[in-house]
């Protein structure tokens, strides 16, 4: 589990030899997703609601080149302020590790190094996915990919409804990935709890969800478990609203001329100054849920 490029507090480390509950964090919410100092809060707010359920939190991160599995509260803290970081996806993982750099993990490094190091839970707010126009630009987030050889379970509120959610739904059942909607059967569009497309299945109780990972286990299958978590009912964007000003967005990205990786950043952006801010309060609320959701999947599969 630990390296020269990996390493693993004692902490997490003698909770997986032990089989207590763990639940693996990743860090772009720090370093990339939230503003000063709110990101610092909610991710020590996070890890102490872990503890608070009987959890040892494992935050992940990279840290002077290393990818840390278990980052102490100085080093959230420190990646929280540090304007120099990096985004890192699994790709970038080895050059930042090579170049001594510092950074946030996505979803897909996230994955990876949890897994690596014996975490089979992790908690995140929302997934990467197929983007519009993804037929020619072949704009899909690594996070599907990974997820697809990375058998962990993750509790993500979907994806953000920016996306081409049709279409990520696709590329999940094309890649094997199991969708359990959390006592729901419509799959979640992070910012509201409905994103307009159904579910196949759906579980009504952590263990449920541990059952269906211990059976994946069984037959030797390599993907992940994505419990698809949704959003409060009064914690969500009034649907009417967010469906509004989504097409107020998708209308200013065409009449600017805006695309490639400009889009999603300029759609965010639209969203949340359409909302007043309204929509980072969503997303912390989202961020919240999945967590305490996750600790209590930790905590039966532990038991």
């Amino acid at each position: 589990m630990t390296s020269t490029a990996v390493r693993v507090s004692d902490e997490v480390a003698a909770a997986v030899r032990e089989r207590r509950p763990v639940v693996a964090l990743e860090s772009t919410i720090i370093t990339h997703g939230l503003p000063r100092p709110r990101n610092a809060e909610v991710a020590l707010e996070a890890e102490a609601a872990l503890r608070d359920a009987g959890v040892v939190p494992a935050t992940i991160g990279v840290v002077g080149g290393v990818a840390t599995v278990g980052l102490s509260s100085d080093e959230i803290t420190a990646l929280a302020g540090d304007d120099g970081v990096d985004k890192v996806s699994l790709r970038d993982l080895p050059v930042v590790g090579a170049l001594g750099r510092s950074g946030g993990t996505t979803v897909a490094t996230t994955a990876f190094l949890a897994h690596r190091a014996g975490i089979t839970v992790f908690a995140t707010g929302g997934l990467g996915g197929v983007h519009h126009g993804a037929s020619t630009t072949f704009d899909e987030s690594a996070d599907l990919t990974v997820l697809a050889r990375t058998p962990v379970l993750v509790v993500s509120a979907g994806v953000k409804s920016i996306l081409d959610v049709g279409a990520t739904l696709e590329r999940l059942e094309t890649l094997n990935i199991p969708v359990l909607g959390y006592r729901t059967t419509r799959f979640p569009g992070f910012y509201v709890r409905d994103s307009g497309f159904g579910l196949l299945y759906s579980v009504d109780s952590p263990e449920q969800a541990v059952a269906v990972v211990r059976a994946r286990d069984d037959l030797g299958l390599p993907q992940a478990v994505l419990l698809a978590n949704p959003v409060g009912e009064h914690d969500q964007l009034p649907p009417d609203e967010h469906d509004a000003i989504l097409a107020a967005a998708w209308a200013e990205v065409e009449r600017a001329g805006i695309s490639g990786n400009a889009t999603t950043p300029f759609l965010l952006d639209h969203v949340r100054r359409a909302t007043g801010d309204r929509s980072l309060e969503v997303n912390l609320a989202v961020y919240r849920g999945n967590v305490a959701l996750a600790g209590q999947v930790a905590v039966a599969s532990a038991g």
